[in-house]
């Protein structure tokens, strides 16, 4: 499996996921010339981590649309199987909410996977991107 996903790159699509159209809606409220209805990236399934040297997979189920030089259909089986080695238990970290908690990670290594279950409470959160590398 490692060997087969090392070369394949992603194609990656912002109108795939419905909640996440952010980026096209904000640059269209700001009535920019170069807005575009979507927004397209490639990058590589597999990625190194700049730091660690670590590498880990580069696909997620919100905005990865199949793989460069395959169609969707032949793209789905193993997107499907990426996705959800994602959410097994035994590679997820469940972070229990407290007053005054704060969390924090690193997408180049982890993905943020909101479970809705505080029903009656508000989600309040705050994002910060940093500028960093492209994907290799």
């Amino acid at each position: 499996m490692k060997r087969l996903l090392e070369g394949l790159i992603a194609v990656n699509s912002s109108l795939k996921a419905d909640a996440s159209r952010t980026r096209e809606d904000r640059v269209k409220d700001m009535r920019r010339q170069d807005a575009k209805k979507e927004y397209l990236a490639e990058h590589p399934v597999v990625r190194t981590h700049p730091e660690t040297g670590r590498k880990a997979p580069y696909v997620n189920v919100a905005h990865t649309l199949r793989f460069k030089d395959m169609t969707e259909a032949e793209s789905a089986p193993l997107l499907d199987f990426l996705c959800q080695q994602q959410t097994r238990p035994e590679f997820t970290c469940r972070f229990r909410w407290q007053v005054g908690s704060i969390a924090f990670w690193d997408n180049r290594c982890a993905q943020h996977n909101p479970v809705n279950d505080y029903h009656g409470y508000r989600r309040a959160m705050q994002r910060i991107t940093l500028a960093g590398d492209t994907p290799r």
